[in-house]
């Protein structure tokens, strides 16, 4: 009998259509002989099942199912594609968690953790991996631009505390320009965090380990034509070259690879993550790891498994299978 399955996608931050476009991919790529697949928009507390076969239907969050032509349908396992809040920061997997849904990201409290890229740096402190100088604060703390620059230095990257796909980060050259900075981030989060600037290279590398499985993907580089890997860089064709695998060495590429082994496990991560670094001065210094990274056809992790000579139809079924066998 074939288990449903529900894409969950859309979300609560400016990543919503982001979300979509990786949930359109995903959901056509899904086993059809193994799964029914249901693709579930969550806006705010509208949760809306979308169909080709009938109309949209709103979801009964009591017990995650949806009722047409009174017949009950429930789901069997949450495939999770928001990226941001409530996807990507835990809040999703507590609700899944309380009604004993399978889901295939990370648990409640490691999405948590990684979401908050202070808390997840500094939690990686204890563990020796090479950190950008940083420094953070929240909505109504007195702003000292000449301390945070003492810290930082210039050029210096202000970005929202908890947020994705480079909404509400700019890269200040100058003193004057930072607390306009700090006040755009603000509109993404509460809370805000600038990090000094890493003359390098930028490097992704996608993985994904199951109970019986580890699969780390090549490595890519990213080379922005903008100033930096920023929205516009990310989203548009030709804004950016994307190099899978990454032109590196071999040794470089190990190293890479193992580290970002090293920190889904540290993080006690599942399904498929993104761990994105900075290469300078000879070292890898971590920047962010994405939980649920981007599955459109221009996001970075399809690339990588394609690279890997895999596809998105039988990595998807691994995580789902693996998934199902936590219930």
């Amino acid at each position: 009998m074939k288990k449903n399955i529900a894409v969950v996608a859309g979300g609560n931050s400016s990543e919503y259509v982001i979300s979509i476009n990786s949930a359109n991919q995903i959901a056509k790529v899904l086993d059809k002989e193994k799964y029914k697949v249901y693709t579930v928009n969550v806006k705010g507390t509208e949760w809306i099942v979308k169909s080709e076969e009938f109309c949209d239907v709103i979801v009964n969050k009591d017990d995650f199912s949806f009722s047409l032509n009174n017949q009950k349908t429930t789901f069997d396992c949450a495939l999770i594609l928001i990226h941001g809040t409530p996807g990507e920061d835990g809040k999703l997997q507590g609700y899944f968690d309380t009604l004993n849904i399978p889901y295939t990201s990370a648990n409640t409290l490691a999405s948590a953790i990684t979401f908050n890229k202070v808390f997840s740096k500094n939690y990686l402190k204890a563990f020796d991996i090479s950190l950008a100088k940083f420094v953070s604060i929240r909505k109504g703390d007195i702003i000292d631009a000449n301390q945070i620059i003492n810290i930082t230095g210039l050029p210096c990257f202000v970005k929202p505390n908890c947020g994705g796909s480079s909404f509400g980060i700019s890269k200040v050259k100058e003193k004057e320009k930072l607390l306009n900075a700090i006040e755009e981030a603000f509109k993404e989060d509460h809370e805000v965090i600038i990090e000094e600037f890493l003359e390098g290279r930028e490097l992704t590398c996608g993985l994904v380990k199951t109970k019986k499985d580890t699969f780390i993907f090549p490595p890519t580089e990213i080379v922005s034509k903008n100033e930096f890997f920023d929205y516009e860089a990310k989203y548009t064709e030709g804004m950016a070259d994307e190099i899978t695998p990454a032109p590196i060495s071999e040794k470089l590429t190990k190293e890479v690879q193992n580290l970002s082994s090293q920190i889904y496990d540290i993080f006690q991560l599942s399904g498929i993550v993104r761990v994105d670094y900075i290469y300078s001065k000879n070292k890898l210094y971590f920047m962010e790891v994405n939980t649920v990274p981007g599955m459109s056809a221009a996001s970075l992790v399809p690339k990588q498994i394609e690279a890997a000579g895999m596809n998105l139809k039988d990595v998807f079924t691994l995580i789902i299978e693996d998934a199902l066998q936590n219930k």
